[in-house]
């Protein structure tokens, strides 16, 4: 059996489509499957997903670092999501033939190639992160960029894990990790109040005792008030557990969720097709957006 991993690297941009072009034209490597990719203008942060044998995956993921650390200078860079990075995170994640162990690999494999020919420093994440305190990735984000390019040269305990000691002046940092397949969930409420998504997010986080696996943030997307939502295992979380939280939690504020968004690609096995937080998707086309479609006819690579 073929092994087949995937990689999810998330880029500090979103509005400049010609940036983001660029980055997936050097990511087009023999043997590595364009799977999904978008942009949010609101975040400044572009999404992709590409599939593949695992060493062209890793050189793709390495390509699209050393092209992001090219087109993006953080310090003219700004939006609502927490980013550390041009190439802000590079997560690799098993789906076939392959363990969550080689993945680890990889990610050092890819984390040492980043630094070695783009001199832009790297910590591990998640699976691959070689201390405790790092294996989760908003202990590595705290005080973003701009925080972490003071941190990074003052602190010991800050110092990036490959290179340094101090970050890039212009592309920052890369975290690069190794994780299982991670549900993107966005939920958009009927109300523009910011401080009721990130009360919400607040207590349904792991991180605040919520709910297992779960990481989220209160934000202000398309002038509405947005939960954006990591869900690390479906499998113990399901998707629907987190909808029915967030919808008694909107209740006591007296809003609701409304719409709601997948950013990138889900599982097949991740799908409750008649549950009411599918039925609120936004423009969901399951050829497009169902992993298993996407692996079966991928995406043509820009020019």
């Amino acid at each position: 059996m073929n092994s087949v991993v995937e990689c999810v690297p998330n880029f500090s941009e979103g509005s400049e489509l010609r940036r983001v072009q660029a980055i997936l034209a050097a990511m087009r490597v023999e043997g590595v499957h364009l799977l999904d990719w978008s942009m949010d203008a609101d975040q400044n942060r572009s999404f992709v997903t590409i599939a593949g044998e695992p060493a062209a995956v890793v050189e793709s993921a390495i390509c699209g670092a050393g092209k992001a650390a090219e087109l993006i200078d953080l310090t003219r860079q700004a939006g609502v999501h927490p980013r550390i990075g041009a190439a802000d995170v590079v997560p690799f994640v098993p789906i076939s033939g392959i363990t969550l162990d080689k993945c680890v690999l990889l990610a050092r494999q890819a984390g040492l190639e980043i630094w070695r020919r783009f001199n832009v420093p790297v910590y591990f994440y998640e699976a691959a992160a070689s201390r405790p305190d790092r294996a989760n990735l908003e202990n590595v984000r705290q005080g973003q960029f701009e925080g972490l390019r003071e941190a990074s040269r003052k602190e010991a305990a800050r110092r990036p894990d490959v290179g340094g000691p101090g970050i890039h002046p212009t592309a920052g940092a890369c975290a690069v990790g190794a994780r299982k397949f991670l549900v993107a969930y966005n939920i958009y409420l009927d109300s523009p109040d910011v401080a009721v998504a990130r009360a919400i997010a607040r207590e349904i986080r792991a991180a605040s005792l919520g709910i297992k696996g779960v990481k989220a943030l209160g934000l202000v997307a398309h002038g509405r008030a947005q939960l954006s939502i990591n869900i690390g295992d479906f499998q113990a979380t399901p998707v629907s557990e987190v909808y029915k939280a967030v919808s008694k939690l909107a209740a006591r504020h007296k809003t609701a969720p409304v719409e709601g968004e997948v950013i990138g690609l889900i599982p097949e096995a991740a799908c409750e097709r008649e549950s009411e937080w599918m039925r609120q998707l936004i423009g969901f086309d399951p050829m497009a957006k169902i992993l298993e479609n996407r692996l079966a006819s991928p995406l043509a690579w820009p020019e």
